[in-house]
């Protein structure tokens, strides 16, 4: 079966966010988004990272359409641009907790 370009050229697409997605630095500023837009210079310490890799992980995220950014003088604000990014992770996180509940039930047999 050969697939038609269209539906591979989404395939990259899905992947290129899921990697950008896949990295736990990147989800902690998600999740620190998540209630609104943030100056890049309340974000680094508020994850307690370094501002350089901070803003190489917010440059990710931007690339990958998942967050955007304006310029207020010196200061940078960003914001997650798609917020069922937010859904996504919501989904990931009921599975996690599902299979937990899941190993929990087999060990309880044991």
């Amino acid at each position: 079966m050969v697939m038609n370009k269209g539906k591979q050229k989404l395939f990259e697409n899905q992947a290129q966010i899921l990697k950008a997605l896949g990295q736990p630095t990147r989800l902690q500023i998600l999740d620190l988004l998540k209630d609104g837009e943030r100056c890049v210079c309340e974000i680094f310490p508020a994850i307690e990272q370094e501002q350089a890799n901070v803003s190489k992980h917010l440059t990710i995220l931007k690339q990958s359409g998942i967050l955007e950014s304006r310029k207020e003088g010196l200061r940078v604000i960003y914001w997650i641009k798609n917020k069922e990014v937010i859904d996504l992770i919501k989904g990931v996180s009921l599975m996690l907790k599902n299979q937990a509940r899941e190993q929990r039930e087999i060990l309880s047999h044991l």
